[in-house]
């Protein structure tokens, strides 16, 4: 019997049409939570949240918002209120990324870079953390395995990841006792459309990608344990690399990942 009853769940995922995002939409419906779908497109998020509603007899409702606003967290709370919910979980999954020298890279990009990979997971925990403290419910803020090293070419998008890992941490010690779950959930290389929109798959260095269901697995996994950690790493080859990077020196693991991620070296291997 999981340690979580669903069914007793609102849950908030951000980055909810596509991806990681959809496979918890699925997988949290099947349980019996009803969902509140948080992304750009809302036509896409319309049909989603009427195909869970019709298959598993939950309530999804549907929320267009740009994460990059200013604003989010006060914005996404009004919107919820609005729609007479109240939120009972909160998964921060929507992110991006960017690949490139840094120094090429656009400012205006890498702003909404940050704005949606560190500001809205910090706005949008702080907005829903009194009802999901109260509910006895879960924080899940999606990191990635650049959380554990530094990343050329992706400079940006592995430092947003070091800042979500380290902020979920310190949120799982300072909630402890609160009967709130909370951890980040570090996938690696998973077939999404993050290369997509990155535009290059150079971005995941030829590695083998794990699915999307795989990652949310891992997940519900963690969260219906015994005493939930606060991270987990999806996959026993991203443990393994994780660990590693923890046990060599700095300058060796930089200069390694700038090996990995340089397109000459796939372009060689071809």
């Amino acid at each position: 019997m999981p340690r979580q009853d669903y069914r007793n769940q609102t849950v908030i995922i951000t980055g909810a049409s596509s991806g990681i995002g959809a496979s918890f939409d699925k997988a949290l419906a099947a349980r019996g939570a009803n969902l509140i779908l948080v992304a750009r497109r809302l036509d896409r998020l319309q049909s989603l949240a009427a195909e869970l509603e019709r298959k598993h007899q939950i309530t999804a409702t549907a929320i267009a918002l740009d994460l990059t606003s200013p604003h989010v967290g006060v914005e996404l709370k009004k919107a919820v209120a609005d729609a007479g919910l109240t939120a009972t979980s909160l998964i921060n999954n929507a992110g991006f990324g960017t690949f490139g020298q840094f120094v090429d890279e656009d400012p205006a990009r890498l702003s909404q870079e940050i704005a949606v990979d560190v500001t809205a997971p910090v706005q949008l925990s702080s907005a829903f953390l009194p009802d999901i403290i109260a509910a006895r419910g879960f924080l899940i803020n999606v990191a990635s395995l650049a959380a554990y090293t530094p990343t050329p070419r992706m400079a940006v998008y592995g430092a947003t990841k070091a800042f979500v890992l380290s902020f979920t941490e310190a949120l799982w010690a300072e909630l402890r006792g609160t009967g709130l779950t909370a951890f980040a959930l570090s996938p690696g290389a998973t077939s999404t459309e993050f290369n997509a929109v990155v535009g290059t798959d150079d971005a995941t260095a030829g590695a083998k990608m794990r699915t999307p269901a795989d990652v949310v697995a891992t997940a519900l996994s963690h969260l219906e344990s015994r005493n939930p950690g606060p991270s987990v790493i999806d996959g026993r080859s991203n443990r393994l690399v994780a660990s590693m990077g923890r046990l060599a020196p700095r300058r060796t693991i930089v200069t390694m990942m700038h090996r990995l991620t340089d397109p000459a070296r796939r372009a060689g291997s071809k």
